[in-house]
Parts: structure tokens; C-alpha cells; sequence
């Protein structure tokens, strides 16, 4: 055994031993200390190394089964590439609330009682359930509403308490929306502008749109949708309206009914641009916002980050640094519609 590797205390009495006795082996006094020391460190080791390593557990708080799938991929690979193996040295634990917010303070409660080591969540609605839910265990943000404006967090690079993880810009991103919506339907003059009660970003969002519409000289309808069973007759009053395209609110409401919604759109010929790389996959036309692939990559590097002991007080909250414009031409092509090639020149990805 080289000498760095001996503890302090065993480093001076071989240097002592030594400097006033000469070789060990003429005392064997000394040299039995000396090898007994050896043995009992040795023995140490070999207990610690026989120690079963502590099995992380990350506990998902997601909207439904088919986002968190698409979620969850990219993360679980960063998670692999730092070195966490699923069934050896972490567990991840899922659950959902299908776009019932009545649900999420139950689940929440679930998690804690499982005693996690991380509480990951998704959207608007997710972290305030998790917050409310523990003071104690770390909650890491993969994306939602501004975490600041909506009192989650105290300040972005602080934000102190047991939460942090990623924020997204959803605010200023429906503004963003409507230009490309204007953009893509050049004689655009009424826009239905559907949203949820249950979104807790709501007025803010509205605000901004109404801002925005007024510059571009867009009358607003906005239709709130209260449930379920309010779709076909939002769509309906959108027709009688005379909208020409279609602006979604965010939320985990539209997002557990996004099938249902992409069909109506598809039925009532109308464009619209989507708050949700979901939408567009199961048919809707437009796409733009944060990568949410590259979000849930950091998030596992947050995670990462807390599991090895960093307090979640200490890592500061990011914003979106990557954006995806995504169109779907083949549903274009379902509702008659024309994308200009200006905007499809701009788009990170063409479904065709």
C-alpha cells in the first residue's frame, strides 16, 4: 500500500518510528502497530465497499401518460450519460393528473409520503402543488409558468427554499405566437384566442396577447373554455365569429385534451398555432416555443446536481435558451391552407 493512501495519524507514527528507531523491522513492537493499523484500515474499506449504494428516487409529477413519455426520454438519457442506471442506483416514480388540478395536491401528498429524494415537475400547475405539498423535499422545475412572477420562487438566481430547476417564458412566448400566426395568415383580422380558467397564468397571458393584438391590429375573441364538454361549442362560437385562426392558452387542461382539440381545429378548417410540440404531432399546424427536449436535459442535470448534495437554494433558475418552430404541412393540406414560404423558411422542423 503506497503511503498517500494511510490515514494522517498512521503517516506520523511510520515517520516516527522510523526517524527515532530505524527500520520497523528491528522493532517488533512497532511493526506489529503498524501492520495491525494496515489490517483495520483494510478491513474498513472492505466493509464501506460491501455497503449496498443508497438507490435514488425521483418522483415525476406529469400531465398524462403520453407527454410524459416524450418528456421523460430525454431526460432519462442525460440521466444515463451522468451515470445513473434505472433499477441500480435510481427509481423513478410517475404520476398523473390528466389536466385535473383538482388532483395534483393528492398526488403531491403521494410523493411526499414516498419520502423522495427529488420531486421532478412539469408545468404551470405542478410546481405550486409540489411547493405547497413540502418544505423539505427538493423540487426540481422541468418547465412551467414564470416561477418568479408567479411567487414559486424568490428571485432567479437565488431562489432560496427547496425549489428550483427551469422556468419557462410563457407570457412573453403567446405574443411571440400571435406574430407568427399573423405572418402565416397575412389577412389575418380576427383571431380566437381559447384559454383555461384553471391555467393560474391566465390574466397575465391574456394581458399580453390583448397588448400584442392591438400592434398588429388583430380583434381578440377570447373564449374561455370551463371544462371538457365546453369544446365543440367554443369552436362553434368561434365559427359564428367569423375567426380566421385559432391562439391557445397554456396549460395541462388543453394539454390532456389535445387530440380532441387538433380534431375540431381540423373540422372547423381553421389554423392555429399551438402551445404544445404535442399538438402538432397529432395533427395541429403550428408549433413555437422552448425546446422542451433540451429543458428536461438540464433538468436531469439539476437532479444530478441535488442527489450529490447541492441545495436546491443554491442553484440558481434558468430560462429557455433554445426555441423550436415546428409546422405540420400535412395538416395544411388537411385544412386547405397555404403556409408562405417566408415561414416555412423559418421553421427548425417541417412535418411533410
Amino acid at each position: 500500500m503506497k503511503k498517500r493512501n494511510l490515514p494522517q495519524w498512521l503517516h506520523s507514527l511510520s515517520d516516527n518510528r522510523k526517524s527515532k528507531s530505524g527500520p520497523a523491522d528491528e522493532n517488533p513492537k512497532w511493526a506489529g502497530l503498524v501492520a495491525l493499523a494496515v489490517v483495520i484500515m483494510l478491513c474498513g474499506a472492505l466493509a464501506e465497499a460491501q455497503q449496498p449504494k443508497k438507490v435514488a428516487r425521483i418522483c415525476y409529477l406529469g400531465n398524462t401518460v403520453t407527454t410524459s413519455e416524450a418528456n421523460m426520454k430525454p431526460f432519462r438519457e442525460r440521466l444515463r450519460e451522468i451515470g445513473y442506471i434505472e433499477g441500480q442506483n435510481v427509481t423513478i416514480d410517475y404520476r398523473y393528473w390528466e389536466g385535473k388540478v383538482e388532483r395534483l395536491p393528492v398526488l403531491a401528498a403521494e410523493f411526499v409520503g414516498l419520502n423522495c429524494d427529488v420531486i421532478l415537475t412539469s408545468g404551470s400547475e405542478g410546481p405550486q402543488a409540489a411547493k405547497n405539498a413540502t418544505k423539505t423535499i427538493p423540487i426540481v422545475m422541468a418547465f412551467g409558468a414564470d416561477a418568479v412572477r408567479m411567487g414559486i420562487v424568490a428571485d432567479l438566481a437565488r431562489p432560496g427554499g427547496n425549489i428550483t430547476g427551469l422556468t419557462s417564458i410563457s407570457v412573453e412566448i403567446l405574443g411571440k405566437r400571435l406574430e407568427l400566426l399573423k405572418e402565416t395568415v397575412p389577412k389575418l383580422a380576427r383571431v380566437a384566442y381559447l384559454w383555461s380558467r384553471t391555467n393560474p397564468d391566465a390574466d397575465d397571458q391574456f394581458k399580453e396577447v390583448a397588448a400584442v393584438a392591438r400592434f398588429l391590429r388583430v380583434e381578440v375573441q377570447s373564449l374561455a373554455v370551463k371544462g371538457p364538454d365546453d369544446f365543440s361549442g367554443v369552436f362553434e362560437t368561434a365559427l359564428k365569429r367569423r375567426a380566421q385562426a385559432l391562439l391557445f392558452g397554456t396549460g395541462g387542461f388543453f394539454g390532456a385534451h389535445h387530440q380532441r382539440i387538433v380534431d375540431l381545429a381540423a373540422k372547423s378548417r381553421l389554423p392555429g398555432i399551438y402551445p404544445n410540440l404535442q399538438f402538432v404531432d397529432a395533427g395541429g399546424l403550428m408549433y413555437y416555443g422552448e425546446d422542451r427536449a433540451e429543458m428536461f436535459r438540464r433538468a436531469a442535470e439539476v437532479v444530478d446536481k441535488i442527489l450529490k448534495g447541492t441545495k436546491p437554494a443554491d442553484i440558481p433558475v434558468e430560462r429557455p435558451k433554445k426555441f423550436d418552430f415546428v409546422i405540420n404541412l400535412k395538416a395544411a393540406k388537411q385544412i386547405g391552407f397555404t403556409v408562405p414560404p417566408e415561414v416555412l423558411a423559418r421553421a427548425s422542423r417541417i412535418i411533410r
